[in-house]
């Protein structure tokens, strides 16, 4: 594995986000490009937990089907971030057990949006009236889910013990 850090340490991508190929803002602007992608997929993750909560319960929980398009591009965005830091500093994240627990949320947390999406809102019945409690346990869930996927994603910069393996 130590093989693999070197060789991608080692790559020109990797010194370009770093800034070490004279490229001192490539680092900076993929972190901004990557909190703004979380901003968006997690503000919408948030808004439908909210709905199915109980927060503002006159809005048709199918009208926020319309921000899922969002959430896909901000996912994207956030994807395609977070994989230029991981080359970025690839033993920094893939030797801390918090990085793996970030991973663990985010996929729990995308998969309940997913079903969400499929199950929820497109099902009319939800637009009006209280919703099962089956539901509104999952809307906890999954806010918990994004919580706990985001201070993860902060303690990374504080919980590494081997910043590079050269």
């Amino acid at each position: 594995m130590e093989t693999f850090f070197i060789w991608l340490e080692s790559s020109t991508l990797s010194l370009w986000v770093r800034g070490e190929s004279g490229a001192h803002m490539a680092f900076p602007i993929i972190i901004v490009f990557h909190a703004l992608g979380m901003g968006f997929l997690v503000g919408v993750a948030i808004a439908i937990n909210g709905r199915i909560l109980g927060v503002a319960p006159k809005i048709p929980l199918t009208l926020l089907k319309n921000f899922i398009p969002v959430a896909v591009l901000a996912f994207v965005v956030n994807a395609i971030s977070g994989i230029l830091l991981l080359i970025g500093y690839p033993t920094k994240a893939l030797t801390n057990p918090v990085f793996y627990i970030k991973l663990l949320c985010i996929v729990l947390a995308l998969w309940n949006l997913s079903w969400f999406n499929k199950a929820v809102l497109t099902n009319p019945n939800y637009d009006q009236g209280d919703l099962p409690i089956r539901l509104k346990q999952l809307g906890a869930a999954s806010t918990i889910l994004w919580a706990c996927a985001i201070v993860a994603g902060r303690l990374l910069a504080y919980t590494y013990t081997k910043i590079m393996t050269f």
